[in-house]
């Protein structure tokens, strides 16, 4: 049967990993194997290790395709606010635009910076016109950070100290963690963490499936690990 490998963050492989990589790429070339991986191009030069050794197994024969994923471009994020606030485009488009110029398409950007508003109260459901509404001089004139990492540090700095300390002490254990793990903790180091992180599931910050439970994205790890260090 095929297999397929997924493996994400590559820009942070090491070489040992890079080289095991490599191995299974071409000793599977004649079988029905695909990796996918994936990786922030924008922190990897041109002679990273990866981008080395994708030549190089593509010299023994190996096909490679690089797919380059690109912002939000205008309309996708009219599109993304249209179906997030249940509105026609025509209505979000002013609002969209000036959202897009902040974020400049970043989809991760763009739905912290949402949730964001509608905790300052710059968006907000109005109960008397049964729709989402915003202060968009307001939202125009904001100050916001220059990118996605300062935001949600910003946005976790502001989750009760308990929250911030569970999501600093989950991130020493990487994208996700079990249920048994936590369990253990809470035991043997005395820690109230379920209830904390229950409260950063319900913010958007976790995700929970079974028995584990993960950041919504590696940014909202790094962030939490970040401010650790800072402490």
């Amino acid at each position: 049967p095929p297999v397929v490998l997924f493996l994400d963050d590559l820009q942070w492989a090491d070489a040992a990993s890079i080289t095991v990589i490599a191995q299974i790429l071409n000793s599977a070339r004649s079988s029905r194997f695909l990796l996918v991986g994936s990786c922030r191009d924008n922190e990897m030069s041109d002679n990273h290790p990866i981008s080395n050794m994708i030549s190089n197994v593509q010299k023994l024969g190996v096909n490679a395709t690089m797919i380059k994923i690109s912002p939000l471009d205008k309309d996708l994020v009219n599109e993304m606010i249209s179906d997030t606030l249940c509105l026609f485009p025509r209505v979000t488009r002013s609002l969209a635009d000036i959202l897009y110029h902040k974020t400049k398409g970043n989809p991760l950007f763009l739905s912290r910076l949402i949730v964001s508003l509608s905790r300052d109260g710059l968006l907000r459901f109005s109960l008397s016109r049964r729709r989402w509404e915003w202060e968009e001089e307001k939202i125009q004139s904001m100050k916001i950070p220059d990118d996605v990492a300062e935001l949600l540090t910003n946005s976790i700095g502001r989750l009760p100290s308990d929250v911030q300390d569970a999501l600093c002490t989950l991130s020493c254990f990487g994208a996700s963690i079990h249920l048994d793990i936590v369990d253990v903790l809470e035991r043997d180091l005395d820690l109230q963490l379920q209830n904390s992180l229950e409260v950063a599931r319900k913010e958007g910050f976790l995700e929970k499936f079974d028995r584990t439970i993960q950041f919504s994205h590696d940014r909202v790890q790094e962030s939490a690990y970040n401010m650790l260090n800072s402490q």
